[in-house]
């Protein structure tokens, strides 16, 4: 296949030329004898430069220390600035400075959406304003979000500054009433819980208690008892009829008592009733199971032993199908697992 190769193809099959033939060597190189045989370094000790002649070497600056001489060459030269600019700073003689200083009203966290005619409608109300400074950005243009207003009289000036305060003032007071108020709210719903906590574990301990000694009674007493009624057994008696309670024979503890006595009667009425509802459902539940259990027996009595054939399974339930029944004929009986008629076993 490769002679119908293309010539460039198959020169790359092509095979190398042959090494090329070098007559061996007389001796090799360690074998050589050489004019000048090896020496050490000793004689040549005295060639080397002095220590002491030599310059002292140079330390390289490091990160670190780069950083903190610019930031030190950084604060001196601004000290220098600002030393230069209190020397040369005349307020009288600024032709920036304008108004009276102590006329003057600072408004920060202005919106840069305010214009001056809202700032003028918002601060003439306390008096009339001589000027109104808005202070922009020189690069962009932009507000900065403070201004200075300037009143004709200090007392618009000291008027505005109370009512602020008073502002602030009522702030602080309203959220601090705010707090309290929640805090005694917290405490009443603490205080209601605890209440509310220590009246259910009286009660349970009072239920229990009065478990206890029906109990007790039932126990004494034992098969002379009576039997419950339908709202339950009721309590016993707290005392004899003619002793009186602390409160009287209509007081707060009695009345308590009574509302107790009544709240398990209704409980123990409600629990009654769930119990016949569950008892009923049970019983329905068998009802169905027992009509199905029977139908699906006489359909097979009545595919196993011929069209027409009564093998007995009629009206029975899963019970009756439980156990082995005769037939009518012989020894014969039904297999409980299918109610198929099956030959007795030779004795």
């Amino acid at each position: 296949m490769t002679q119908f190769l293309p010539p460039n193809l198959l020169a790359l099959f092509a095979p190398r030329d042959p090494i090329p033939y070098l007559p061996p060597l007389e001796k090799l190189p360690h074998e050589k004898h050489h004019n000048q045989p090896y020496c050490g370094i000793a004689p040549y000790i005295r060639e080397f430069e002095d220590p002491r002649d030599a310059p002292p070497p140079t330390r390289a600056e490091t990160r670190e220390e780069r950083m903190e001489r610019k930031r030190r060459e950084k604060i001196e030269r601004r000290q220098q600035e600002v030393e230069t600019e209190l020397k040369m700073w005349d307020p009288h003689n600024d032709p920036n400075a304008q108004g009276d200083a102590f006329k003057t009203l600072f408004v920060a966290r202005v919106n840069y959406d305010t214009t001056e005619s809202k700032l003028r409608r918002e601060f003439e109300v306390y008096g009339p304003i001589k000027r109104i400074h808005m202070v922009y950005s020189k690069r962009s243009g932009k507000p900065r979000g403070y201004a200075f207003i300037e009143y004709e009289h200090d007392r618009e000036r000291d008027k505005e500054r109370e009512r602020r305060r008073s502002r602030s003032r009522d702030r602080r007071r309203r959220s601090r009433s705010r707090d309290k108020e929640e805090r005694r709210r917290s405490r009443e719903r603490s205080k209601d819980k605890d209440r509310d906590r220590k009246r259910r574990s009286s009660r349970s301990r009072e239920r229990a208690r009065r478990e206890r000694e029906r109990k007790e009674e039932l126990r004494g007493g034992g098969g002379d008892m009576a039997e419950p009624s339908e709202a339950g057994d009721a309590p016993p008696d707290d005392g004899p009829p003619g002793e009186l309670g602390p409160d009287g024979p209509d007081g707060p503890e009695e009345k308590g008592r009574d509302r107790d006595r009544e709240r398990r009667r209704s409980h123990r009425s409600e629990r009654e009733r769930r119990r016949d509802r569950d008892r009923d459902r049970d019983r329905d539940r068998e009802h169905k199971r027992g009509e199905r259990g029977s139908e699906r027996g006489r359909d097979e009595a009545r595919g196993g032993g011929g069209g027409g054939q009564d093998n007995g399974l009629e009206g029975l339930g899963n019970d009756s199908r439980d156990m082995y029944m005769e037939s009518e004929g012989g020894d014969s009986y039904l297999a409980p697992e299918n109610g198929y008629l099956m030959e007795a076993a030779p004795e």
